[in-house]
């Protein structure tokens, strides 16, 4: 699941999807992410 994760990271971070749009799944994950890179919501 890392590569979602991954992908939607990008999209994110490019402004094409929110945070409210990732997989519940991965959701968690995806935000541990964008925190990581410096995006602190």
């Amino acid at each position: 699941m890392q590569v979602f994760v991954t992908i939607y990271v990008s999209l994110i971070v490019a402004g094409r999807r929110t945070v409210d749009q990732v997989l519940a799944n991965i959701r968690e994950d995806v935000k541990a992410d964008l925190v990581a890179l410096g995006y602190e919501q």
